[in-house]
């Protein structure tokens, strides 16, 4: 019997890859180093070209600042609505319109699908008028629940193909067995479909949050009321024409950096499995 032996690459290679790598490495992670040193930058050593990542005199008063003098709990508080009710928004409408693509044929289904994907071309800087007449004439403008519908417009397209693509890959057989033991289609779509397509609706539940939390231009536009700022916005006030507080800046981009970080943490076990499933169709 013949022994295959594996082909052992030789070190120069290896050792190129490392440290490709590597560069890639640092030029990703340096500038998030760089914030976090201007935030520990005391108020005289904002401006200074020195190059130290730990600034001399480190000190915590940016975020003592933050926190204490400027109203960032409750951007942090807005923000956390707002995202919430768009992740619930999305993960609801993506997870039924998806099974509804993937399972069903009616008049339309291949229009629908190609009109929702189409929407992806557009930046969402050509929506920015047609969502604030409509706002406008729904009296929802300067609300907190126009700012989530217009959310969800941009984010559920790509959520509906994502959950649509991993309902491709449950078999169909699984709901067939159900219905013979005297289930209905809800009742074979909640208990039998749903948790299997829990990997996407971690994916669709990220992304809509991510779209929500730091996103800054249709804020601008939809939000007039200080009161109802979200984190982009709250952090903008910290820039004027003539200034800009930067140790304040970085402390808040710091600062609103750690959720995001926090939830990838949490739902790391399943995102791999939703990004890769849901595009293989068996």
């Amino acid at each position: 019997m013949a022994v295959t032996r594996l082909r052992k690459d030789p070190w120069w290679m290896t050792a190129g890859i490392y440290t490709i790598i590597i560069l890639f490495t640092i030029i990703a992670v340096y500038p998030i180093l760089r914030v976090i040193s201007i935030s520990l930058r005391p108020g005289n050593l904002l401006h200074t070209t020195s190059l130290r990542l730990i600034p001399e005199n480190a000190t915590l008063q940016a975020y003592l600042t933050l926190f204490t003098k400027k109203p960032f709990l409750r951007w942090l508080l807005n923000s956390t609505i707002v995202s919430g009710m768009v992740t619930i928004l999305g993960v609801a409408l993506a997870s039924t319109a998806g099974y509804a693509f993937s399972r069903f044929k009616f008049r339309g289904r291949e229009f629908g699908m190609i009109s929702v994907i189409t929407t992806q071309m557009f930046p969402v800087t050509m929506l920015l008028i047609p969502l604030f007449i409509m706002l406008i004439y729904l009296h929802l403008y300067d609300t907190f629940l126009g700012l989530v519908i217009a959310y969800s417009a941009t984010v559920l397209p790509f959520c509906i193909w994502q959950m649509k693509g991993y309902y491709d890959t449950i078999p169909v057989s699984l709901e067939e067995a159900a219905r013979i033991d005297g289930s209905s289609q809800f009742g074979a779509f909640y208990r039998i479909v749903l948790p299997l397509a829990a990997p996407a609706l971690v994916i669709t539940a990220l992304f809509s949050f991510m779209g929500s939390w730091s996103e800054y231009l249709v804020a601008a536009v939809i939000l007039n009321d200080q009161r109802l700022f979200t984190l982009p916005l709250g952090l903008k006030q910290f820039q004027s024409n003539f200034s800009t507080e930067w140790g304040l800046y970085a402390a808040g981009a710091v600062m609103v950096s750690i959720p995001v970080i926090i939830l990838f943490l949490i739902l790391s076990r399943w995102l791999i499995s939703g990004l890769t499933l849901g595009s293989v169709k068996e």
